[in-house]
């Protein structure tokens, strides 16, 4: 331990937060980044448990008891070098991801947790303004060749460590830059588009290469509420005769729908519609064409997408906005160990929240009303029973004016036109199937063919996401240096040459 009494003598600092008055007139970053005296001293409550939760409920398992004691000893370089063993990208989940570990922390039983995430970010922002993040040490090339499609968080997980194992790796991506929902989804007010593209320069110089705006599949068309920038096609055959290996991780992009009369007006957008458009904007490529300044906006759903389009709509102007969400208002406290180690049913409240939202609970929406336009929408309280079955009650249905709806309600599975053209199969929910064995979770009925990341796992969370495609990268490695290479020299793809293994 750093500092032995650290969890007595300090409280936890939370990092600098921009006020709501200045922050809503931008789309500039919310949250700024501990001073290292701060990160010291945040570190350093760090109590060492001799069974560290956190590490168990963090999806990549960071070793935060180490980490911290070397932060609150000051050698940052040390302490990233740890990190970024088992977090491929702490940048991104230093500002994004919610914290499971905090969640686990064991100081947090009577007193508030060690702010793990905020060291994350600390260390991951020490090491890129020091030139610590660089192109990993040249490895010996092995031959093979893997093709990822997707530039996700699973993608760009599983492409870095294939790289670092020695392979050719090359990642798909049918949008027109990389990045996937990181890019597209999230708002630059959470993840500023600069600590991507940061993070895509460093994996281009180790050597990974990027295909934008091509589409792998049998023709250039999508499902409805799936974008694509796609001018090239690529077929599974192709890349199946190319590549040792493909890895699929499109991602949960399929958005769920609310079939309910009057889907068809116009002023009812998918949420993606909305973020992705805004996001391009943000970045110079075109206007939003859905218009919500001086406008009532109605956002459908309770997850972080709501909150994103509530934080987007305010930023853009509008005059209200309301969110509708048909899960029972959670209380804000519960008894710590109800949940403890693992993440706590409370109600949260987001910064988008803070900024001016109203919030109706237990609140099923059953109508958008208008005539060609959107002019209201109708709504019903309801009560949820055993599961997921809820009723409505009697004598509260409800219109309110809205100009815009935006639907965000999370999303079904991945696209089906992908999986169909590689003749895999899909579980009851209609993700990706693959392998229900601990040793090969990530592998299909093809064997040269991966799945990985959310259109697997059904959506989740970013470092879930990057997880997976860590994991999904070692049974790749593993098929590649075992199954594929004890087959004979006669039957092996000519364009393997080994430098040993």
């Amino acid at each position: 331990m750093g500092y032995p009494t650290g969890f007595i003598d300090f409280e936890r600092i939370e990092p600098p937060k921009r006020e709501i008055t200045e922050r809503i007139k931008d789309y500039q970053e919310i949250y700024g980044t501990l001073n290292q005296h701060d990160g010291m001293i945040q570190a350093g409550r760090c109590m060492d448990c001799g069974t560290p939760f956190c590490m168990h409920t963090c999806p990549i398992h960071n070793d935060m008891p180490d980490i911290n004691n070397l932060v609150c000893q000051g050698e940052f370089q040390k302490a990233y070098e740890l990190l970024s063993q088992s977090s491929s990208f702490p940048e991104i989940t230093g500002r994004i991801c919610p914290a499971l570990c905090e969640e686990g922390c064991t100081l947090g039983l009577h007193h508030k947790s060690v702010g793990i995430k905020s060291i994350e970010r600390l260390l991951s922002e020490y090491a890129f303004d020091s030139g610590l993040v660089l192109s990993h040490a040249k490895v010996k090339p092995t031959g093979f060749k893997v093709a990822i499609i997707g530039s996700g968080p699973a993608g760009l997980a599983c492409a870095q460590l294939l790289k670092r194992h020695g392979h050719e790796v090359v990642v798909i991506e049918k949008m027109d830059k990389i990045g996937g929902l990181l890019r597209y989804g999230i708002p630059d007010f959470k993840l500023p588009k600069g600590i991507l593209d940061r993070r895509i320069s460093q994996l281009k110089l180790e050597g990974i290469r990027f295909l934008t705006s091509t589409l792998v599949g049998n023709s250039l068309e999508t499902e409805n509420g799936v974008h694509s920038d796609a001018t090239t096609l690529i077929t599974p055959d192709t890349l199946t005769a190319e590549y040792h290996a493909i890895v699929l991780a499109p991602g949960s992009e399929i958005p769920r729908d609310l079939n309910i009369p009057g889907r068809s007006l116009s002023g009812v957008h998918f949420a993606l519609d909305f973020l992705i458009a805004q996001n391009r904007e943000n970045n110079g490529n075109g206007q939003n064409p859905i218009k919500v300044t001086g406008k009532d906006v109605v956002v459908i759903g309770g997850g972080e997408t709501a909150s994103d389009c509530i934080g987007t709509a305010i930023r853009n102007g509008a005059s209200k906005v309301i969110q509708l969400d048909y899960h029972e208002e959670l209380p804000e406290e519960v008894p710590v160990t109800k949940y403890w180690p693992y993440y706590r049913k409370i109600k949260r409240t987001s910064t988008s929240h803070e900024e001016g939202c109203e919030r109706l609970f237990a609140t099923n929406t059953t109508a958008f009303l208008g005539k060609e336009r959107l002019e209201g929408v109708r709504t019903e309280q309801v009560v949820w029973g055993e599961g997921r079955h809820f009723d409505a009650i009697t004598g509260t249905k409800r219109e309110l004016h809205a100009d815009i709806a935006l639907i965000a309600m999370g999303y079904a599975h991945p696209s089906e036109r992908l999986i169909n053209a590689f003749g895999l199969s899909l579980n009851a929910k209609g993700n990706m199937l693959s392998s229900e064995g601990l040793n090969d979770k990530y592998v299909t009925s093809n064997p040269k063919v991966f799945v990985a990341g959310d259109g697997r796992r059904g959506q989740s969370l970013v470092v879930h996401a990057i997880e997976e495609g860590r994991q999904c990268a070692q049974q790749v490695h593993h098929f590649l240096m075992t199954d594929v290479f004890l087959l004979s020299e006669k039957n092996m793809p000519s364009s393997i040459k080994f430098f040993g293994r």
